[in-house]
């Protein structure tokens, strides 16, 4: 099987999973973290190397107080006490985004768990929070710009280089999964999903368990990835 090598999930649907069971939009959320885990950890035995996903917006932050206060809430308790089967697995944990509007103890949260799994090399989740695909290009090329004061030559700066000014230095998207009903990408990992496979499924995210991950997967082994080019095998 032709199993992409970093895939990326935007984890849409959990208010409306909990509103379409009378129950407050925090418990979408709450179910939501846990099918996290377990695709995380399915992910990994299926052959893939890094699952990014997008766990948390800058542009959250207009939702409701009680819904963000929830669900930072989450982020800590999962952080400091729920990730141990990510840990054993040996899966690394990065989280990319700015830290600024973040409360200390969510800082704390993901200093620890970044610490605590650093050496792991299964494989890597990362976790997308207060996280922006355009603010990253922003950040990256203020760093860039930077580097270029203190002497850096840039006359053969390619597009590959400008990875290493993202949040984490990670390599391209292969397959991007978004769940929940809506088609567009929502600012997510912008510069990296360049070349990615879209793959959009109207699955809540508390629904979209191993079974429809590998639909997802089974989907991008058919695709006809050109990069620009053209597969003559496919194509004659």
């Amino acid at each position: 099987m032709n199993v992409p090598n970093h895939v990326a999930i935007i984890m849409d649907g959990n208010g409306r999973w909990a509103q379409k069971r009378g129950l407050k939009r925090s418990m979408g959320h709450k179910e939501g973290s846990k099918t996290l885990e377990k695709l995380a950890l399915h992910a990994i035995d299926m052959g893939v190397k890094i699952l990014s996903v997008y766990a948390f917006s800058t542009d959250n932050f207009k939702r409701d107080k009680e819904e963000v206060d929830y669900l930072m809430d989450l982020v800590v308790k999962y952080f400091n006490t729920k990730f141990e089967k990510i840990n054993k697995k040996g899966i690394k944990v990065v989280i990319s985004g700015r830290k600024t509007n973040l409360r200390a103890d969510v800082i704390d949260a993901i200093n620890g768990i970044e610490e605590k799994t650093q050496n792991n090399t299964t494989g890597i989740l990362n976790i997308c929070l207060n996280y922006g695909g355009q603010e990253e290009i922003v950040d990256g090329a203020i760093k860039l710009a930077e580097d270029i004061k203190n002497g850096l030559d840039v006359s053969n700066f390619k597009r590959e280089d400008f990875y290493k000014y993202m949040y984490h230095e990670l390599p391209p998207i292969d397959l991007l999964i978004r769940t929940g009903g809506e088609k567009r990408v929502s600012n997510f990992m912008l510069y990296e999903m360049s070349y990615a496979e879209f793959y959009f499924t109207t699955t809540y995210f508390p629904d979209f368990d191993k079974s429809e991950f590998n639909k997802a997967l089974f989907t991008y082994e058919n695709r006809d990835r050109r990069f620009g080019g053209i597969n003559d095998q496919k194509h004659n």
